[in-house]
């Protein structure tokens, strides 16, 4: 129900040192090595596993077990986390159970489902258009062959809400790209996999793998391959922390997207913006509980209209006391010095999405280094990004927009480079290698050169000089 009260969310200026420890707490607690685990959740792993073990050593065990184990450790973890016994046979969702839920779900969410489909495959198929080709005279031709990677998993959440936009924002980019296989793994719940939503959807877009299972046993049933449920090659889409942690664990076995966590915004507003579009950005994240929401700003009078606008929001909201709670735990408002000032600070937080809601948004953009997705303007919310855009909502967080990218049609393809080289060609850059695999040792690449451009008796060419002063003693390719 919703309710009423002031929101207790931290204020701070960037003239206080407590600025920046306040936001890294904030972000230590949200990242997957934060820990951060609910009084109930370390009651049900003592509960488990008999003793508190830390969530990356629940996931270290979960992982190895199912790896060791197979499906048995898949139903076990399945029954005592989710209280549901599943068989090889029962884990998969029939394909007529799905075309059920198509039959029953309305019309009108069929048909935003069809719309925000074309929305995504519009702006992934756009990505794949570039080539890479290079040729010069009769020399050489060089290529960059994209081939779509064969068999995806997809984790959907299914805890607090359904999540068929994830579906969409996975499935869709992985079929734009090619992938032929695609197997979607959602927790056995009233908002996970039996979720006429989430059946519909996997439906309309054509996946029939669909496996009630969730966690971090799904995860690694999905890397290391079960009864029921064979392996892929690839594992995208959020979750949880035991999720994430899962993903890093099987990373190597199978490739991963990214490590996303938790939620996140950062606001960077100046006097021109409304306190109740802030207010409403704020909250919409915080409402995904746990969810990061941090206001940065350099006008002082803004960030008081925008907490009154936060307690009359919320004031009507089904999911308030949520909402509340993260705000209170994992929000901020930050006032800067001045705009440079709160710029620099949104790139080193490197959030997950950032608005921009200033005078002129798109002037800012181009000092924006780090962020998984940027909204521009009043009328950008991002909950539209989330739903309905194009772009996938699947982003990098926990500052990993310093490094990482949004997902894309482009993480399903691999790449392959392809060389050929005429006689002429090869004997063109033969002196180039020769000098390369000299001064490394590698006698025999220089040999396998010489062979093809040279007397045709191959063999390697005895040390020079520099070799032997180098010390280096020559090793077999």
């Amino acid at each position: 129900m919703p309710t009423t009260g002031s929101v207790a969310i931290q204020v701070v200026k960037t003239t206080d040192r407590k600025a920046h420890t306040l936001i890294a707490q904030i972000r230590r607690k949200l990242s997957p090595s934060g820990d951060v685990v609910t009084a109930a959740g370390r009651k049900k792993t003592v509960a488990v596993f008999g003793e508190p073990l830390s969530p990356r050593q629940v996931v270290e065990r979960i992982c190895r077990d199912v790896r060791d184990k197979g499906w048995k450790a898949v139903a076990a973890y399945t029954e005592k986390l989710d209280g549901i016994r599943l068989t090889p046979s029962t884990v998969r969702v029939p394909e007529e159970a799905l075309r059920e839920a198509h039959r029953r779900v309305e019309r009108s969410f069929l048909a935003t489902v069809r719309r925000v489909r074309r929305n995504i495959e519009r702006f992934h198929s756009g990505l794949l258009s570039r080539s890479a080709r290079l040729s010069y005279a009769d020399r050489f031709v060089l290529e960059l062959r994209w081939t779509p990677i064969r068999r995806v998993g997809v984790c959907v959440p299914g805890g607090a809400a359904a999540y068929p936009s994830t579906i969409l924002m996975t499935v869709v980019p992985a079929q734009v790209a090619g992938v032929s296989e695609i197997a979607v793994v959602s927790p056995p719940t009233a908002n996970g996999a039996d979720n006429d939503y989430v059946r519909a959807t996997c439906y309309e877009l054509g996946v029939r793998e669909l496996y009630r299972c969730g966690g971090a046993q799904a995860v690694a049933a999905l890397a290391y391959g079960v009864d029921g449920i064979p392996p892929v090659d690839k594992i995208v889409g959020p979750g949880n922390l035991f999720v994430t942690l899962a993903k890093r664990e099987v990373f190597g076995t199978v490739g991963i997207d990214m490590l996303a966590g938790p939620t996140e915004v950062v606001v960077l507003a100046d006097r021109t913006a409304k306190a109740a579009l802030v207010a409403s950005e704020l909250i919409a994240q915080a409402e995904h509980a746990p969810g990061c929401s941090i206001l940065i700003t350099w006008s002082e009078p803004l960030v008081g209209r925008v907490l009154r606008e936060l307690d009359r929001q919320l004031a009507g909201l089904e999911r308030a006391e949520l909402a509340r709670e993260s705000l209170e735990e994992f929000g901020a408002v930050v006032i800067a010095r001045d705009r440079d000032e709160a710029v620099a600070l949104a790139n080193e937080i490197a959030p997950e999405h950032l608005a921009i809601l200033t005078r002129e948004p798109r002037s800012l953009l181009e000092q924006i280094r780090n962020a998984g997705a940027v909204f521009l303007g009043p009328y950008s919310p991002v909950a539209l990004g989330d739903y309905a855009a194009g772009p996938s909502h699947v982003l990098p967080t926990g500052s990993s927009a310093r490094y990482a990218s949004c997902l894309t049609a482009l993480d399903f393809l691999k790449r392959t480079s392809v060389i050929e080289y005429s006689p002429a060609g090869l004997a063109d850059v033969a002196p180039l290698i020769y000098e390369l695999a000299e001064v490394e040792g590698l006698t025999a690449h220089a040999a396998s050169v010489r062979i093809r451009v040279g007397n045709g008796q191959g063999g390697a060419k005895p040390a020079t000089d520099r070799t032997a002063a180098a010390g280096q003693k020559p090793t077999e390719a």
